[in-house]
């Protein structure tokens, strides 16, 4: 075991041969390490007296604190000696790299689950490969309904289940119904289910691959007007006061009455036109005016609503006599579409892969 002046010694010839600052850091470790030479040396002390212990502890750190200031010595005569063309200043800021973000379907996702969690909804994760019984027989669709031609869902190629019947990449969120109602079994239920869902669609307002969101509320006494009041405090967090919503009869299988919502389209202004410039046009002016490419109307679809069908809160096991409720389905592409500010005439834009698209959020 190195006594500390040898150590101090042996120290200072070692420094004269480091010529770069990796070998520095490999001496300083060598020498002040957890496990370095000095502290070996203090492994000497529980054999000692209190006055020995005493002693030999000032001396090691009298000897630290030298080794210490002769590294950064060391090690500013180093940086000194690098080539000018190299030059290291190290009292300048360092560089600044760009850094990534988040995509905007993920940040619509996030302020959506924010929105709901504020009002007592539980956010639920469920299957991107689902069994035709949870997408179609227990939602209300026959056999023959059209959305289960393969057309319109995309069926896996696997061996059939005796009861779910095929697998298929799941068309909607909706399946996330009967899987949270079986699995809570009893109301009270408030759920939102946000997942992929897939659809053979291409255009500009679809891909086949989406996000879709889904709101279940079951209890006792749940009427349209629970529905309407949701979708209104919806919209009003997350378009802005100044937009505004509609529901349009309609027909679902898993819901009875059900509703298509419609907000005013953020491109044209809810006018249906824009400038030639795709800008939302003055409704005082006719010249140079299109229609707008994503609305053509100034209404866009959000998605369908409606109050649960009986027969899905049957097939849920909850006995539609003593509770109801409603649900809806929204794509998540297409509500941050037309949220303020961010302008987007074309879903596929998303999916890309252009980062000139994302770089402007």
């Amino acid at each position: 075991m190195m006594s500390p002046n040898n150590a101090l010694h042996t120290f200072q010839e070692d420094l004269k041969s480091i010529t770069s600052l990796e070998s520095l850091y490999v001496l300083e470790t060598q020498y002040l390490g957890k496990n370095g030479i000095l502290n070996e040396s203090l492994k000497s002390m529980k054999d000692l007296d209190p006055e020995a212990r005493k002693v030999l502890g000032q001396e090691v750190n009298k000897i630290k604190g030298e080794i210490v200031e002769s590294i950064s010595i060391a090690k500013k005569k180093l940086l000194s000696m690098v080539d000018e063309n190299n030059a290291v200043d190290v009292t300048l800021p360092g560089k600044k790299y760009e850094s990534g973000s988040l995509h905007l379907v993920t940040y619509a996702i996030e302020e959506i689950s924010a929105i709901f969690e504020r009002i007592g909804f539980i956010r639920m994760s469920y299957p991107e490969i689902e069994w035709e019984w949870f997408s179609f027989e227990a939602l209300n669709m026959p056999a023959d309904h059209p959305a289960r031609d393969d057309f319109e869902t995309f069926f896996i190629d696997t061996p059939a289940h005796e009861k779910f019947g095929k697998m298929v990449l799941t068309p909607h969120t909706s399946s996330g119904q009967i899987r949270e109602m079986l699995r809570l079994g009893k109301p009270p239920i408030r759920m939102i289910n946000i997942a992929k869902t897939y659809r053979p669609n291409w255009d500009a307002s679809h891909v086949p691959m989406f996000h879709q969101f889904e709101g279940l509320c079951i209890d006792k006494k749940i009427n349209i007007t629970h529905l309407k009041g949701t979708i209104d405090y919806f919209a009003k967090e997350f378009f802005g006061e100044d937009r505004e919503t509609r529901l349009r009869p309609f027909h679902f299988q898993f819901t009875e009455p059900s509703f298509e919502v419609d907000i005013t389209c953020d491109l044209c202004a809810g006018t249906g036109y824009v400038s030639e410039s795709g800008r939302s046009l003055d409704s005082a002016r006719d010249d140079l005016k299109v229609k707008c490419k994503l609305c053509k109307q100034g209404w866009l679809e959000l998605g369908g609503t409606g109050m649960v069908h009986p027969n899905v809160l049957t097939a849920g096991g909850i006995d539609p006599k003593e509770y109801t409720g409603w649900a809806f389905g929204f794509g998540v592409e297409r509500v941050m579409m037309m949220k303020p500010g961010v302008g987007l005439n074309n879903m596929r834009a998303l999916y890309d892969g252009d980062i000139r698209v994302l770089e402007q959020f």
